[in-house]
């Protein structure tokens, strides 16, 4: 087995309690309390928030169900706790990751000097079909092309993270945060005198700002919309609530129309110029003159209107180039030729299957690794070694041999855990962790973020998609 393989496979970080058994003390009130409780008191609350984010419309589809059924994403009672000085650490690392990755995005549609310096091959980008050659000389304000980063984390240790995915796109489960947190005060509400718990609740308010920072240049007082694909979108929910935490239009594609290169919104008092498209559709929609000639959701003329600033589209068109799974490789090098800093948060040693040497080596380990597709998400297009029959495992084998290049491979990481109501009681099951990072003038971040359960024992796959559930988590005070 590899050294690669010797530093990760360890068992799995506990953070509640420490190797002697003994809870950690940020965790010491919630054990005391919360976790103490009788398993069917546990439970009776489990059901109130089924019932209340049944309520609110909290669902997300699952493609290729039956129907596109629509789902309740499972909730667990019991928070996941970061002390003040782990997130302090975190958010700098956060910080320092996302404005290396804008930097690498404005360079690469600009003057290249990452390519020209051989850090990142140049066949690495331009081959890429999530570049974006349009894009080439475009100017955004700020220089920032991804304004909401959703970047994915993983614990192995008490000091060591690693970031599992850099999601730049159109990242979501925001909402799913800030209803976690919503919910909690409303079954918990002692829990949060106990506690001093750092809020999420102004998440909208810093989004807002980010995207009225967003604003072409010469625009005081911009107008901001929030552009869904349409209801039967797996997120519908999320950009529903967004909008209306935000106060702005939830408009579709139909809603929006370009006229001399400006881009207006049909309202019953007429045509309203809009300066801020929250944009919650992929690259190849958003207009049919330059991208996909058969797509419906997004606005002719778009992206002509873009590229001469009357309008700005967040997050940037092309920015997918940069949380390809094949170009994640190189942001720690990015991170030291952009910020001349060492990384502080550090990538997840990986293989690339491009590369003779690796390719042999995956193949000859398939049952110990996790095998990803480049460009996939969702948790879909991937083998986790240690849990797939070995039918399975062949079955991916062919794959990455019809297509090398379209896969990575990463050791099995032994995710921590955290306590967790399953139907035994309060056990300890694997989770990540997906802070959002808002980039306009000035990097914020919410406390905290999104964290994601693996409910099914032994089960390293938190996407709701695949069976995982989300917590509230929480970051306290000193």
């Amino acid at each position: 087995m590899s050294e690669v393989h010797r530093q990760v496979m360890r068992p799995a970080f506990d953070e509640m309690y420490g190797f002697d058994q003994t809870i950690r003390p940020h965790y010491a009130q919630v054990a005391q309390g919360l976790i103490a409780q009788p398993v069917d008191a546990l439970w009776q609350k489990q059901r109130d928030a089924e019932l209340i984010f049944r309520r609110m419309g909290i669902t997300f589809a699952v493609y290729g169900a039956q129907a596109d059924e629509e789902r309740l994403i499972p909730f667990d009672v019991v928070p996941r706790i970061f002390s003040a000085a782990e997130w302090t650490w975190l958010e700098r690392g956060l910080k320092q990751r996302v404005q290396a990755l804008n930097m690498f995005l404005h360079d690469i549609y600009h003057g290249q000097e990452i390519l020209k310096a051989g850090v990142v091959p140049a066949e690495q980008v331009l081959n890429n079909s999530m570049y974006r050659p349009e894009m080439q000389g475009v100017n955004l304000p700020n220089q920032v092309y991804a304004q909401i980063a959703g970047i994915d984390l993983v614990r192995v240790s008490e000091n060591e993270f690693y970031v599992l995915e850099d999601n730049l796109r159109t990242p979501s489960g925001v909402s799913y945060m800030l209803e976690n947190r919503n919910t909690m005060m409303r079954l918990f509400p002692n829990l949060f005198t106990q506690h001093t718990v750092r809020p999420v609740q102004h998440y909208p308010q810093l989004l807002l700002e980010t995207l009225r920072e967003s604003a072409p240049a010469h625009v005081d007082d911009p107008t901001i919309v929030v552009l869904t694909p349409g209801a039967f979108n797996s997120a519908y929910f999320e950009h529903a609530f967004l909008a209306s935490q935000m106060g702005v239009e939830l408009v579709e594609g139909q809603d929006l129309f370009v006229s001399d290169h400006k881009v207006y919104m049909r309202t019953t008092q007429g045509p309203q110029q809009v300066h801020v498209i929250y944009r919650r559709v992929d690259d190849e929609f958003l207009d049919p003159q330059v991208f996909r000639k058969d797509s419906m959701l997004g606005v002719s003329g778009l992206f002509e209107a873009y590229r001469r600033g009357n309008v700005v589209l967040t997050n940037g068109v092309g920015t997918g180039v940069a949380d390809d799974k094949s170009t994640y490789l190189f942001v720690p090098d990015m991170i030291e030729f952009y910020l001349g800093e060492q990384p502080i948060l550090s990538n997840v040693p990986t293989w690339r299957l491009d590369r003779p040497d690796d390719l042999k080596y995956v193949l000859d380990h398939l049952p110990e690794l996790v095998v990803k597709e480049v460009q996939g998400s969702g948790g879909y297009g991937m083998l986790v070694g240690p849990t797939s029959t070995a039918a399975q495992i062949e079955a991916f084998r062919a794959r990455i041999l019809h297509d090398p290049a379209g896969f990575i491979a990463q050791p099995t990481l032994s995710l921590s855990t955290c306590p967790t109501l399953v139907e035994a009681g309060v056990a300890p099951r694997h989770v990540d962790l997906r802070p959002f990072v808002l980039s306009g003038k000035h990097i914020r971040l919410a406390p905290g973020g999104l964290t994601r359960v693996a409910l099914t024992e032994g089960s390293l796959v938190v996407n709701s998609s695949q069976g995982g559930g989300t917590k509230d988590t929480w970051v306290l005070e000193d």
